[in-house]
């Protein structure tokens, strides 16, 4: 599952939609904006985000044994603190589970759909 959303990321209705049916582990992985003197970041979609999601869970699959993967690329304003982008990977063994989701954090952070930027100082 591939989401793009400029809705706030929910862990538990993440975890909850994972399957989970041939799996032993379920990873997931939050980025959340860093605290430094940024007030707020604001990211937008430039392009076909979906598509690049897409893309990067098929690389996950491809590469790993999973029973699932789910993808949340966040939009709009956010604050300090609160979750960017999630990447889950669940699988059979934990070795695929964790290696997939390195996999697709490394590629989530190199997107090319996803333009950031920063305001400094208060909000």
């Amino acid at each position: 599952m591939e989401i793009c959303t400029s809705q706030p990321i929910d862990p538990a209705d993440v975890y909850d939609g994972l399957v989970k049916n041939g799996a032993g582990s379920a990873v997931l992985h939050f980025a959340v904006v860093k605290p430094a003197r940024t007030a707020f970041t604001d990211y937008h979609s430039s392009g076909d985000t979906l598509a690049e999601l897409r893309a990067i869970a098929q690389a996950m699959t491809a590469e790993f044994t999973l029973e699932d993967v789910i993808l949340i690329r966040r939009t709009g304003r956010v604050a300090l603190g609160d979750i960017i982008s999630l990447v889950a990977a669940s699988a059979p063994s934990s070795d695929d589970a964790f290696a997939a989701c390195k996999q697709g954090l490394d590629r989530l952070k190199r997107m090319t759909t996803i333009v950031q930027e920063e305001t400094f100082g208060a909000a």
